[in-house]
Parts: C-alpha cells; structure tokens; sequence
C-alpha cells in the first residue's frame, strides 16, 4: 500500500510492494527496492546507501533500437542506479537488456496484479530521469549536477531541469500556452536557449530530470510521444523547465535509425501516436513556433466533433469548452461557400440570430455557437439552381457540401459534407403590410417577425473572414429579438442548463 504523497519537493517514499510471483527478464517486472529518498539524504529514512534516481527510457521503436546500449552506458558509470525501461505492450524482438535493467510493459495482462504495470509502483527513488533513445552518459556526476540544479530552484516554479543531447539536433526552449477551452496549444519561440534559459516546453532530444512525486502526480506521466504529453501536463500546472547548456550527454549513435525506410516508419509513429495523445487530451489544434499548424480533430471526411444537440447546448459547454477549432473552421469554410454561391445567384440574405450577434461581437462565429443561420427572401429561391428544386430530394454539389430542406420544418440546411453535417441555415422569409414573416417557426424567442425596413437596404458586415450583409440597424434589430444589452451581455443559448461564467471571458 502506498502512503499519501507529500507536498513536492519535501520527499516522500513508498511501502515495498507486495510480492507478484513474477519472474524477471524481457517480459517480466522485477519491484526495485531502493526506499525513496527523503530531503535529507540520499537514501530513505534511515538509509543513507539508497539511489536518488531511476533512469527511465520511454521512447524508443521495436524495430530498432539501442535502448540495451543506454542501459549499459548508464549502468557502466552509475551501476546503482535503477534502469528502467517502459513500452506499451512487450516489445517484438524482445529487449536485450543488461543485468540491472528491467522492462516494464504497461498494457495490463489478467494474470498479473494492476500494480504490474503501473509505473509509480516501480519507481523507488526521489527523481526520474528521461533519457531519448541511442543516449549515452560519460560522466556520472553529470546526474548530480542535474539534482542540485533543480534543488537550487527550492520547489518553485521550475520543477523540472533538463540538459541537450549534443550534436544530434538544436533544443529550442518555447513558451506553450494550453486553452483546453479552444481545444488549441500555442507554441512561441522563447529564449535562444542559453544556459539557465527558462520556458515551458522544449523541442529537441534532452535529458530531463524532473521528481518522481511531480512526475506520478500527472494524469498521464508517461503518454506518448514524451516530451509534448509531458509538456502540455506540466504547462497546465504553471510548472516550468531549465535547459542547462552542461552537463551534456552524448549520443552513442547518429543518425538513429539505419535506413529511410526506418525513419520512414519512426516519423509514420510519431505522427500517429501525436495524433492519439492530442485526442486523449482534448485538443484539436496545434500552432507551432514556426507559423504552422497541425489539426487534430474534425475534417470533411469524418464526423463532426459533438453529436445531436439537445436544449439548444452542445455538449461540450457541459465540459467547460466552446466550439471546438476545427468545426469553427468548417462552418466558416462552408459560410463563405454559401454566400458566394447566393450573392452570384441574386438571392438575397443577411445574417440572421446568434449569427449577426457574433459579427456585431466579434466579427465572427460566436465561439460557442454551433451552426451559421442566414434569413433570405423566399422569392429568390428560384433564382438558386441548389435551391430551387430540394422539394425532390437533398442534391450533394460538385464541391461535396449537401443541401437539403430541413427535415424541422420550412427552411434549407447546407451540409460541409454527407459525412460531416456542420451546417448553414437558410431562413426563408417573405414581407407582409411591411413585416417579414415565414411558414416555420422555432422554438426560439428570437425567430420572430420583424420590420422590413431593417432590411431595405442590407449593409456589408465582416464575418467568419468574409464581407456578408445584415440588417441596416443591427443593434435596434437584436435588441428586438435577443432584448436590450445582448451585445455587451453574452451568455449561452440556454442558461437554465448551463450559463456562462463571464468572469472567464
């Protein structure tokens, strides 16, 4: 049984594991019995001879690898020290591990007891040190260095320090600003990486030294690939990193992999795994330091990213998020190919509800809404070749995105695609003694009847990164539908299930 964990940084150490009958070797686990180290020493409670440090490799491809040559390289300078490698299912061709190495597989099997393949059960010491793949050690002080540099910073901020791996790649130190509410991870260039250099988040092969309590307290400690799990964990904690320039280790072999096609195979799986973990951790886009961007959730191809909505409240408001980028992107995407398909076939439209409330906001898609609505007049209808004749069934156009009308009542729906049903909404409405009206009506206090003056004439308005036309007053026709202060006052659609807490804005 485990005791309670101490604050950080004050040490803490772990009951010995109870016996699992297991035998040693590629396969199996073997409970290191180094107490954890406590403040004072080097050792646990009254021990003095105990390892403050495991070293532990993560990273590493079945196919090739030298995770056999770390360990040596480890254990020939520091024998004392705990060597520890991780892998997800047992690795095929087995490790051939040294006599002081062990592996641990963290797929769970139904013979063996969970604490098997839990981590933290197997880490005994104070520390944990990370090493990449193909990584040797040439001076074993060099782990005492790192030791004392992160207990210089006294549990502050820095609770990791980390040293690069030379001559095999530049470490670039980097700002990483995690909204989970945007579902977006933001990396920026930070320092130039000189030594003492501090940041959130680094990109490059480094040796990183962090305590085993901090490490076993993150959701998921040894997530793949290691550096951007750890990273995004660590930056959400407001914890931070030194990259040291020294000591530094050495690679003991350059380049890794021994053919393209293996590192065809290495880059295939780092793409893939970085795809999973983004997907674990709920984040759909990312914007590197370098102006690119990487998506992770939803395309025309696939489904959209929330399912039916129900009480007007998507379900990811219950999660403390907002629309996820990706939808964001394809309403806008889809917005733009609607009006230009309707302004050149001259149906007249302006933006109509939460959809004119966010241009008057923000010029764009109200970061939570879910759909884009536009009223249009109901005799231009026939002037739309896409529109005119839906009566006869929903027509999927050339560019793939679906029109339909609405199986909710008198009014078309534009699909992105057959797959994905991320959607543009086409109100039709006609002038009656001055008033525009329609056949349809929602469940909405807005979707009301309203002058038509407000329409005659139609000014531009910026949205979703297009010019689209809306109502000539558009405050005095919100505040008609929506109330008085809607502009100044956002709140969700259906704050009787879930409001808005403005204060996070």
């Amino acid at each position: 049984m485990m005791e309670k964990r101490r604050d950080p940084g004050r040490g803490s150490r772990k009951a010995a594991l109870p016996a699992t009958g297991l035998e040693g070797g590629m396969g199996g686990l073997v409970v290191v019995g180094a107490g954890m180290v406590g403040a004072g020493g080097v050792g646990g409670e009254g021990n003095s001879h105990g390892p403050r440090v495991t070293v532990l490799l993560r990273e590493f491809e079945n196919f090739e690898n030298y995770v056999g040559d770390v360990a040596r390289s480890f254990l020939h300078q520091r024998p004392e020290l705990p060597f520890l490698a991780v892998s997800d299912t047992p690795p095929y061709p087995p490790l051939s591990l040294p006599e002081g190495a062990r592996l641990l597989v963290l797929s769970p099997s139904p013979e063996q007891p969970p604490q098997a393949h839990r981590p933290e059960f197997h880490v005994q010491t104070e520390f944990v040190l990370l090493v990449p793949d193909g990584v040797e050690l040439e001076q074993g002080r060099a782990v005492e260095r790192l030791i004392r540099e992160l207990e210089g910073e006294g549990g502050g901020p820095v609770r990791l320090v980390a040293s690069p791996v030379l001559a095999r790649s530049t470490v670039q130190c980097l700002h990483l600003r995690v909204s989970l509410r945007e579902w977006t991870a933001t990396y920026s260039t930070a320092a130039s990486g000189t030594s003492g250099s501090v940041c959130t988040a680094l990109r490059g092969d480094v040796v990183v030294l962090i305590r085993s309590e901090d490490l076993f307290n993150l959701s998921v400690p040894l997530g793949r690939p290691l550096l951007p799990s750890l990273f995004i964990q660590t930056s959400l904690h407001g914890w931070k990193v030194k990259l040291l320039e020294s000591p530094c280790f050495s690679p003991s072999h350059r380049p890794l992999f021994s053919s393209a096609h293996n590192q065809w195979k290495a880059d295939s799986h780092l793409k893939e795994a970085t795809s999973r973990l983004m997907r674990n951790f709920g984040l759909k886009r990312l914007l590197l330091a370098d102006g690119k961007e990487q998506w992770h959730g939803c395309g025309k191809e696939t489904e959209r990213c929330f399912g039916t909505v129900r009480d007007d409240t998507p379900e990811y408001l219950y999660l403390e998020r907002w629309t996820p980028p990706c939808c964001l992107r394809a309403l806008r995407e889809t917005t733009k190919y609607v009006i230009n398909i309707l302004e050149s076939s001259g149906v007249r439209y302006w933006l109509e509800g939460g959809s004119l409330l966010g241009a008057a906001r923000h010029q764009d898609i109200i970061p939570w809404d879910y759909d884009v609505d536009l009223g249009i007049y109901l005799e231009d209808v026939p002037n739309c070749d896409y529109l005119k004749n839906l009566d006869s069934g929903s027509l999927v156009d050339a560019n793939g995105y679906v029109w339909e009308r609405a199986v909710e009542g008198d009014f078309y729906r534009v699909q992105y695609s057959e797959a994905n049903h991320l959607h543009v909404d086409l109100w039709p409405f006609y002038p009656r003694n001055g008033v525009m009206t329609k056949d349809t009506w929602m469940e909405h206090k807005q979707d009301m009847e309203f002058p038509e003056h407000f329409l005659q004439p139609l000014v531009p308005m910026p949205f979703a990164g297009v010019t689209a036309y809306g109502p000539n007053n558009h405050r005095a026709f919100l505040e008609l539908k929506f109330g008085e202060g809607v502009i100044e006052n956002p709140q969700y659609p259906n704050p009787a299930k879930k409001r808005l807490d403005r204060s996070r804005l």
